[in-house]
């Protein structure tokens, strides 16, 4: 497919702007426009501006670099209307055209090469990212605010963890009941023993647990209206994967945004419409989606060790675009003890790499700031996130721990980590 928008594509967009009946459901529900004004709302900048986006036209769209990507107005629109995937779309264009993509947006689409870069050395950059002095530095120079929430770097990596010791550990599950891990960058750069408790937790309901080549899932570049490098590095997993899809196996991640990047954005949003594709996010699986299928199958092992604990529990926009439900909810409830409290509250407001922004961050805290308040309010240590940046910024604004469903259920099933 062409790597820019053809008018073909345009047309599916305008077809999906025709179903708008102005009802106003998705800014009346949008986080961003509810908190600036900014933003106008997902209605004007989306299906009611979609008339003026002539690909062959100058872009109209400034006040679409306000809008988040959440997705709650997708998720709201009663007639199905693509508002985020059109919203994207004209984003594109907007910076095609009439904006140059700030080094700052290209940095923070680039999870992979900071990670590769920054690993290595850990153990000094993060003291150093720590220094008041340098966040000042960086907000200057990059425009990434002082006090967004940097998560430490991980001197070991979950893939060197993995290919030096548990690829060639005998205690490693070998079974015809194979899984594939895609365990994204996070998990790869940040939190590497989120991945050990997921294939300890694979591996105890009896998976051979596969852990492919890949490269980071494009969202992040996405966001930031980076469609051909994004495009670059969907097309660079889709080979990876393509074939375990074919012979049936069940593709899982921690990262919801990113299992949500195979299901439905490679498709909607990057138009790869290709078999590849279409397979790879047929067998996508978050991982507590997963789960849960097996426990309704009567398949998953139910030996947990009882924990007495109430974890409040934020589910994120991505989570929720995936139209699952909230498999994680009915996971954990299945240990003998665990109670789950649902905050009530719709966005953390960090919305990937948005709330990192210097014009953006106050944006963030304002939308995240209902869910702050539910969630120290529960005066609990611990709170529970299926997404990697949405832990990092409630953490950051809570000062509560945040850990991922998959690590409570690990610990209920004996496992820890060191």
């Amino acid at each position: 497919m062409s790597q820019t928008i053809t008018e073909s594509i345009w047309h599916d967009v305008r077809n999906s702007a025709d179903l708008c009946i102005k009802c106003n459901i998705c800014t009346s529900m949008c986080p961003v426009a509810n908190v600036t004004d900014k933003f106008p709302g997902p209605k004007f900048v989306g299906p009611q501006a979609q008339r003026f986006r002539n690909p062959h036209e100058l872009s109209v769209d400034d006040s679409l670099d306000y809008c988040s990507g959440c997705g709650v107005c997708s998720q709201v629109c009663p007639h199905e209307v693509k508002v985020m995937e059109m919203n994207a779309k004209g984003r594109y264009k907007l910076y095609q055209e009439k904006k140059a993509i700030p080094l700052r947006n290209r940095l923070l689409g680039r999870t992979d090469l900071i990670g590769q870069l920054s690993t290595p050395f850990a153990p000094l950059i993060n003291p150093l990212l720590n220094q008041k002095p340098i966040r000042h530095l960086v907000e200057m120079t990059l425009g990434i605010h002082r006090d967004a929430p940097l998560p430490p770097f991980s001197f070991e990596t979950f893939r060197g963890w993995y290919k030096a010791i548990h690829h060639k550990s005998p205690q490693r599950k070998l079974s015809a009941k194979r899984v594939v891990f895609f365990h994204g960058c996070s998990t790869n750069y940040y939190e590497p023993d989120l991945g050990k408790l997921a294939i300890a937790v694979l591996e105890h309901n009896g998976f051979e647990v596969i852990v492919p080549e890949q490269v980071c899932c494009g969202l992040p570049m996405l966001s930031n209206a980076e469609f051909d490098a994004a495009r670059k590095n969907a097309c660079v997993n889709l080979d990876s994967l393509f074939n375990y899809a074919k012979e049936g196996y069940p593709i899982v991640g921690t990262s919801t945004s990113c299992t949500l990047s195979f299901k439905s954005d490679y498709l909607h949003i990057l138009d790869l419409d290709s078999e590849e594709a279409r397979l790879v996010s047929q067998q996508t699986f978050d991982i507590c989606e997963f789960l849960l299928d097996l426990a309704d199958a009567g398949e998953l092992k139910t030996d947990f060790q009882p924990i007495e604990v109430e974890y409040p529990y934020h589910a994120p926009c991505q989570l929720k675009a995936h139209n699952i439900g909230l498999p994680a909810i009915e996971l954990l409830q299945l240990i003998p003890g665990v109670r789950i409290k649902l905050m009530q509250a719709d966005c953390c407001g960090i919305a990937g790499t948005y709330g990192f922004k210097k014009e953006k961050y106050q944006i963030g805290m304002d939308v995240g700031a209902a869910l702050f308040e539910q969630v120290k309010q529960s005066e609990s240590a611990v709170a529970l996130c299926d997404s990697e940046t949405c832990r990092w910024q409630i953490e950051k604004a809570t000062g509560t721990r945040l850990i991922h469903p998959i690590q409570v259920l690990a610990q209920a099933y004996g496992y820890h980590n060191k």
